[in-house]
């Protein structure tokens, strides 16, 4: 007999959701977390769309540790010294139905923890899952800080570039074009200095996405997200293109807090955390293996996230994932057969959920961004440019926009613009 029911390596966002699922069930459930603590070693940009949330916990606005209801949306195209920003903000934004909040992950990982605790989950932290047991094909337990533990059905939820996923299902480690490293500064300023700078209200805020000089033309951009009393910013670059750049992450985000665009915005602010962690980039085409015998995977170590440029999304799908594996493998324990087969039932909830259906409809989108370096570099360019024909005056007779802006499309070609406009028409 099994020690448990289940086992639940990881404790970002699939996680907990997972055991939650099961405990509610009657399962008995491990959740093993390397971190001291559920949010020590997770990092994200910090925007949740509450929509997976709202499924598993549908009160979860009374306690949940959310800081801002985003309101705003803008994106940039930086120039070293210049900027664009579309700013787009909808009362629909404010609709239950489709808001989103920023959140911190060491505060509200371990929010999630307390839920799955509550529901009869147990819990170990601080302690890393080196291997997998198997017998055969099929994974039977884990072997962690020394012991080995069994369990029916193992769910792997250990985030990017899994050290269990090949040993699960025999998936190899991501390629370099299909992870980002990211980098992030949580940076504190006053509640109220917040709400003047990006005229909102104590409860709401914004997110903001750049790209162009905000990466130094290297694939990846920016992002930086209001919370309560401090500024979450970063960058997030491929690790392919990082690997032959002419210098480092952490050189580009010092560099990105004094553009001008941003220096502004974040100025008297203090850095109270500093952090780094892969990121999955390769979208619906780097999705492993999910299931096999004994086993499932879910979330990032899934490779589940997406990126749209202008937008990105991962916990939404992560807590969506977690939900589906919980009861699919509580489903599988009833019917006493947790083989793959058995575990069938995941694989189809996440198809007929968005999880899957949005990552096919963005199938394209990473290697448009791979493939096209004009998007980080050229366009930014040519759109300051543009916006700098059209709004600085000196005195000297006005030209027409379009006689402005015809030598400038020249030389970026307009079989370039319209190849690419193509190509990124065709990835959304």
């Amino acid at each position: 007999m099994a020690d448990f029911d289940a086992i639940v390596v990881g404790s970002g966002c699939a996680g907990p959701v997972a055991a939650h699922e099961l405990a509610t069930r009657g399962k008995s459930v491990l959740v093993i977390e390397r971190g001291n603590f559920a949010g020590a070693k997770n990092v994200s940009g910090g925007r949740l769309y509450t929509h997976a949330l709202r499924e598993v916990f549908p009160n979860f606005r009374d306690d949940a540790p959310l800081e801002r209801r985003v309101v705003r949306e803008r994106i940039s195209m930086l120039e070293p010294e210049a900027g664009l920003t579309i700013e787009f903000s909808d009362e629909q934004m404010r609709d239950e139905s489709q808001d989103s909040y920023t959140v911190l992950r060491a505060q509200f990982d371990p929010w999630l923890v307390s839920q799955a605790e509550a529901a009869g989950a147990e819990y170990i932290h601080g302690i890393a899952v080196e291997s997998l047991i198997k017998d055969g094909n099929r994974v039977t337990g884990v072997s962690a800080g020394g012991d080995e533990i069994s369990a029916d059905v193992v769910i792997l939820c250990d985030g990017v570039n899994s050290l269990l996923a090949e040993q699960a299902v025999g998936t190899p480690r991501p390629s370099r074009s299909s992870v980002a490293v990211g980098i992030k500064q949580v940076i504190e300023l006053d509640e109220h200095v917040i709400n003047e700078r990006f005229t909102c209200s104590s409860d709401e805020g914004a997110a903001w996405l750049f790209m162009g000089d905000a990466t130094h033309g290297h694939v990846g951009g920016g992002f930086l997200y209001t919370n309560k009393n401090s500024i979450s910013l970063g960058l997030v670059v491929t690790v392919a293109d990082m690997v032959e750049a002419d210098t480092t992450i952490a050189q580009l985000l010092e560099d990105f807090r004094q553009h001008p665009v941003i220096a502004p915005v974040i100025a008297g602010g203090a850095v109270v955390e500093h952090s780094g962690h892969l990121v999955a980039e390769g979208g619906y085409n780097a999705l492993p293996t999910l299931i096999g015998d004994g086993v499932m995977l879910a979330g990032e170590s899934a490779m589940m996230c997406l990126n749209a440029g202008y937008t990105v999304r991962g916990m939404d799908l992560a807590i969506a994932a977690g939900m589906h594996a919980g009861r699919s493998a509580a489903t599988a324990l009833d019917n006493g057969d947790t083989s793959s087969k058995g575990l069938g039932s995941y694989v189809k909830a996440l198809e007929d959920s968005f999880v899957i259906k949005d990552m096919k409809t963005l199938r394209r989108f990473p290697d448009f961004m791979e493939h096209t370096p004009r998007m980080f570099s050229t366009y930014p360019e040519l759109a300051c440019s543009l916006a700098r024909q059209m709004f600085l005056v000196d005195g000297t007779p006005m030209k027409p926009v379009r006689k402005k802006a015809w030598p400038l499309l020249k030389d970026v070609g307009l079989f370039n613009l319209l190849k690419d406009a193509r190509k990124g028409v065709k990835a959304l």
